[in-house]
């Protein structure tokens, strides 16, 4: 499928935020399933985004008999939010989630990629981070990053909320950076 967009939701705040970005998607012609990481499905509403996209929201490895319930090979993914951990796993080519090994196929596939970290202000000066924020980008991943212009909570998690996530940003990017056809 030309219009399939996977986004990959990470354990953050923002994610709970997920329907209006599917919605958004799929107002411009994208086809969407929802893949979470084990602890981004806790900040989803799982029920209301498979209501939306029509597909189960995956969590899990499936068993190798049973049938993929969601459509492959996507057109493009959305990481959002991404976590420290995710993006320093993913950095360093581990597949111990659905989530990450879907992740690690697409960047050897070359397929486009837009990832948001969502690190608090004290984890995203970590060395591990920066390197593997450098690391994605330097594979093609195009990483929407950037605290001057869109500040991360503090350590304490305050402020934590919608407010400080760049959907606008996210957006633009997905619609400039690759289109369904």
């Amino acid at each position: 499928m030309h219009n399939l967009l996977y986004v990959v939701a990470c354990g953050a705040p923002p994610a709970a935020e997920l329907p209006g970005f599917v919605t958004w998607a799929q107002q411009q012609g994208w086809q969407v399933c929802v893949i979470t990481t084990p602890q981004g499905s806790r900040f989803v509403d799982v029920p209301r985004l498979s209501g939306l996209t029509g597909y189960p929201v995956r969590q899990d490895y499936k068993q190798p008999a049973e049938p993929d319930v969601l459509p492959f090979p996507p057109a493009a993914y959305v990481v959002a939010p991404a976590t420290f951990n995710t993006v320093n796993k993913w950095a360093s080519g581990i597949s111990d989630t659905l989530a990450l090994g879907l992740l690690n196929e697409g960047l050897m596939a070359g397929q486009p990629i837009i990832a948001v970290p969502f690190p608090n202000q004290a984890l995203a000066r970590h060395p591990a981070f920066r390197r593997s924020v450098s690391f994605l980008r330097d594979c093609g991943v195009q990483v929407i990053f950037d605290p001057q212009a869109h500040p991360l909570p503090g350590a304490d998690r305050a402020g934590a909320g919608q407010e400080l996530f760049p959907w606008p940003a996210l957006r633009a990017a997905l619609a400039t950076a690759v289109l369904p056809d």
